[in-house]
C-alpha cells in the first residue's frame, strides 16, 4: 500500500514538473517572438517578414527585396536569439533576370571589384543558375572577398549566393613574388600598355610560391610574353598561364 502511494506521488510530481516545463517553454517562446518582432519592426526592409518561435526554433516567412537583406535579417535574428535554431523561409522578391544576362552582369562586377586596391592580385568568376549566383576564385585579402560577396548580394535579380571564394594564405614570400611578377609583367615594354587599364586585365594569383595568370590579353603573342616574364621571377615554383585572347 505504501509503495502504491509512493508511486502515485512520484507520478504526480513528474506530471507537475512536465506541465511547469512546458509552460516555461511556451512563455520563453512567446517572449522571444515578441523581441524578434519588435526588432524587425525597426527596419522598413523587413516590413514583409513574419516570425514565429516554437520549441526554441525561429521560423521566418515573407519576402525581402534583395539577397543582402535576407543575410542581414538572419544576422539580426541570430543577435537577438543567440542560442535558438533558425528556419529561414523568407523569399527574395526581386525581378526575375535571365541567368545568362545576370551572369554577364555579375562577371563584369567581379572584374570591376576593388579597382585601385590591388585588384590585380584577385581573380573572381560568376555563374548563375535559377537566380542563384556562385562566386569562385581567389583573392589576396579577406576584405576583397567581403566586398565581392556584398556586391553580388545587393545586385537586383540575385536570389541566392554560393561562396566559393578562397582567400590566399598570408605569406611574406608570396607577397614578394606577387610584386615581382607585377613589375615583370606590367613593366615589360610590350605588356606595359595593359597597365594603363585600371582594371588590370592580367591578374596575378600566387599561392605558396605557385603563380597563376588569369584574365585576358589582345593577342597570342602577348599571352606568351606574359608567361615568359612570369617564369623569370625568382622564387616562383611554377607558372600556370590561363590568360585568354580577346580579339575584340
Amino acid at each position: 500500500m505504501v509503495s502504491k502511494r509512493r508511486y502515485t506521488c512520484a507520478l504526480l510530481i513528474l506530471l507537475v514538473s512536465a506541465t511547469l516545463s512546458l509552460s516555461a517553454a511556451n512563455t520563453s517562446d512567446s517572449d522571444m517572438q515578441a523581441k524578434i518582432a519588435g526588432e524587425l519592426q525597426k527596419k522598413t526592409q523587413f516590413s514583409n517578414v513574419q516570425s514565429k518561435v516554437e520549441n526554441g526554433t525561429v521560423t521566418l516567412t515573407g519576402t525581402v527585396t534583395t539577397y543582402q537583406q535576407k543575410v542581414d535579417l538572419e544576422k539580426k535574428v541570430a543577435k537577438v536569439d543567440k542560442k535558438g535554431k533558425l528556419n529561414d523561409l523568407v523569399a527574395v522578391n526581386t525581378e526575375t533576370v535571365p541567368d545568362i544576362k545576370l551572369q554577364a552582369k555579375l562577371q563584369q562586377e567581379m572584374v570591376d571589384n576593388r579597382i585601385g586596391y590591388d585588384a590585380v592580385f584577385d581573380y573572381l568568376t560568376a555563374s548563375v543558375r535559377d537566380g542563384v549566383a556562385t562566386i569562385s576564385g581567389e583573392v589576396r585579402l579577406p576584405v576583397d572577398k567581403q566586398i565581392a560577396l556584398a556586391t553580388v548580394s545587393n545586385t537586383e535579380g540575385v536570389k541566392g549566393v554560393v561562396d566559393e571564394i578562397r582567400v590566399s594564405p598570408a605569406s611574406f614570400s608570396d607577397d614578394r613574388i606577387r610584386f615581382a611578377e607585377l613589375r615583370a609583367i606590367y613593366g615589360d615594354s610590350i605588356l606595359g600598355r595593359y597597365g594603363t587599364d585600371p582594371k588590370r586585365p592580367i591578374r596575378i594569383i600566387v599561392d605558396n610560391g605557385h603563380v597563376m595568370l588569369d584574365g585576358w590579353v589582345q593577342s597570342t603573342m602577348d599571352r606568351n610574353i606574359a608567361g615568359i616574364r612570369a617564369n623569370q621571377v625568382f622564387g616562383a615554383f611554377s607558372v600556370k598561364n590561363n590568360l585568354t585572347v580577346n580579339r575584340s
